[in-house]
């Protein structure tokens, strides 16, 4: 049975008891910012992959999205490690727990591993592409028009989002602030630029001109 909550724009949450702890643990550890823009992934990420005519599972999909995010939290900022990997590996310890299987873990962590790394899901498993897609939906408004206007008010009066550019911007400084080396590469270096006073990001060229190789 599907509550109002599981269900809207055409497109259901998984009713699953996995599924179900997934959301409470998001729910109890992530905060509203995150948990909303979370459930808004799935929705946006599962319109989009009828979009594309993608067969996906569903509950790998609302793993992939519910998961996303979490090592932005305040327990991994001293991990050295990048957030999307920290994310990744928490859902991988879940999915163990739950004795799924691996072939599905490892599409879980590296839709998460990935969902920042442009370019690249779009031509892997549905699961993996359709984590970025809905992440690239609800941050960066790519391909906001392919989806209509009735559905995506749909999903956002289900998981509103006042403020939310700057307000997600705000929780990626924080989560990354502490570990500025792990966004050498990746779009994230962006935000330290913008938000964080000093930063210095790392640079390819001088990486390899300045390593200790002579020629």
């Amino acid at each position: 049975m599907t509550t109002s909550s599981d269900q809207t724009a055409g497109v259901s949450a998984p009713h699953t008891k996995l599924a179900q702890e997934v959301t409470q643990l998001v729910r109890d550890t992530a905060g509203e910012l995150v948990y909303n823009h979370s459930r808004r992934v799935y929705w946006f990420g599962s319109l989009q992959g009828r979009n594309r005519d993608l067969s996906f599972d569903p509950e790998l999909l609302y793993v992939g999205a519910m998961f996303h995010d979490l090592g932005l939290g305040e327990r991994f900022r001293s991990s050295g490690r990048r957030f999307e990997v920290d994310s990744a590996d928490e859902a991988r310890r879940f999915l163990q727990a739950h004795h799924v299987p691996e072939d599905s873990i490892r599409r879980v962590w590296t839709a998460i591993a990935l969902h920042t790394t442009p370019g690249i899901p779009e031509y892997m498993e549905p699961e993996v592409a359709l984590v970025t897609a809905g992440v690239e939906y609800d941050v960066l408004g790519i391909g906001y028009h392919d989806i209509s206007d009735a559905d995506r008010a749909a999903i956002v009066a289900l998981h509103p989002r006042p403020d939310f550019k700057q307000r997600i911007l705000g929780a990626f400084t924080d989560g990354i602030r502490p570990k500025p080396e792990t966004t050498f590469g990746n779009v994230k270096a962006d935000v330290l630029e913008h938000y964080v006073p000093g930063f210095e990001r790392g640079d390819f060229v001088r990486t390899i001109l300045d390593s200790p190789w002579p020629e």
